[in-house]
């Protein structure tokens, strides 16, 4: 396949008028015009002709928890499956869905469901079959070492202390695909004791947090090293108590959640949190919940009634916003074309961002010779338009997905 006349996002983090060239689902060649007007291509290749569009690496959502009706916690194939397809044909090329606060016994199962589903990804891919849906990366921990005080639309119920040998359980249950585990460090005495025992193995995220600053401050000291939807479920950001907000910003080593659906931040607050953190520590979320895709009416989420109206998901009972109904390629286009942020800067936060915290960088998040060949190409306006997936075109923005 060869994508060519093409404003091409560089590993610089810049655009660049240029080809992409995949071979075997590698990315094979990358060239600026020059070289595109010598390049010879073979009789049978596929030839792209993006004038007027941006390519980008595939998105990775590294927070969302559904779509079109099925939530990752549902624990099924068949829900697994119904996110991976949906999320491809928006553009997402890699997912790391998250779970929600439920009994033990419930998250084990579910991380056994990923895991499986993960390894029947290995082996069709293996076999050369053509997965026409998002590569299962990671799982994302939300639950269920939280806060009460803030749960947001968490279940309280199922909210437990923090404990080695429970994270060692959930560990062994993913197989390697549990990437981040939220903690609430203030509700869990010797919080300094359990990030040193699983830092190495896991991600440790401030989630659903009550901590101020300096107990928030301790924790990444102690290896804490990412923040769950910045804003959202913890403390605000004051000019004489910080709280958790403020030690993420006072710590370079530390990224953040992000959820630019219009509804969760501000613009005038996302602007200042590129500006603060810089583009290098940012990662955009989804945070979608099983009405993506679905329009309005009510739905359930951990055993909680959500209404959604338009953009918004709130619980029934209180009120509190529930999660988004946006997918990440629109979080991605209304951060650039609402809030101000740079097509360079948003895509960066969008891909590069979350392949780093998920530790997947040598195959996903740019586009670089001897990656795996997942592209996007965005019209004029930002809107998906074209999702290719290993070398292959999976939707033109009219087609429907293949063998779905």
């Amino acid at each position: 396949m060869l994508i060519k006349n093409a404003l091409v996002y560089r590993e610089d983090f810049r655009f660049q008028r240029g080809f992409i060239q995949i071979k075997d689902g590698r990315i094979v060649k990358i060239g600026d015009e020059q070289e595109e007007s010598m390049l010879q291509t073979a009789e049978a290749e596929e030839v792209i002709d993006a004038g007027g569009c941006h390519v980008i690496p595939g998105l990775i959502d590294m927070h969302f928890h559904g779509c079109m009706g099925a939530d990752f916690c549902d624990g099924t194939e068949e829900a697994i499956r119904t996110l991976a397809e949906y999320e491809l044909k928006a553009g997402v090329t890699a997912i790391c869905p998250a779970t929600l606060t439920l009994p033990t016994a419930e998250l084990k199962h579910i991380l056994t469901a990923g895991a499986e589903y993960r390894r029947k990804q290995k082996r069709k891919k293996e076999s050369g079959e053509v997965l026409c849906e998002a590569d299962l990366v990671g799982i994302n921990m939300e639950g269920p070492f939280i806060s009460r005080v803030k749960k947001g639309a968490q279940n309280g119920a199922y909210i437990i202390p923090a404990d080695t040998e429970t994270a060692e359980e959930f560990l062994r249950a993913g197989e390697g695909l549990v990437k981040v585990i939220g903690l609430a460090t203030e509700e869990n005495p010797g919080f300094e004791e359990y990030i040193a025992a699983v830092k190495d193995k896991v991600r440790v995220s401030l989630a659903h947090t009550n901590a101020d600053y300096d107990t928030a401050m301790a924790a990444i000291r102690a290896g804490a090293g990412h923040a769950v939807h910045l804003f959202n479920a913890m403390p605000p950001f004051g000019h004489r108590e910080p709280g958790t907000v403020g030690a993420v910003f006072d710590s370079p080593n530390v990224t953040a959640e992000l959820i630019c659906d219009g509804n969760h931040v501000h613009p005038a607050v996302v602007r200042s949190v590129f500006r603060i953190l810089g583009d290098d520590r940012v990662v955009l979320i989804s945070d979608s919940l099983r009405a993506c895709g679905l329009g309005d009416g009510p739905i359930m989420l951990g055993g909680q009634e959500v209404i959604v109206s338009g953009t918004k998901a709130v619980l029934k009972d209180g009120g509190n916003l529930a999660g988004s109904v946006t997918d990440l390629a629109e979080c991605l286009r209304i951060a650039v074309k609402e809030m101000g942020i740079s097509l360079e800067s948003a895509v960066r936060a969008a891909t590069a961002n979350p392949a780093q915290v998920l530790g997947i960088s040598e195959e996903y998040g740019t586009l670089r010779v001897g990656k795996c060949g997942d592209a996007v190409l965005l019209d004029e306006d930002l809107r998906v338009k074209t999702v290719i997936k290993n070398g292959m075109m999976i939707c033109d923005g009219t087609k429907e997905l293949p063998n779905s």
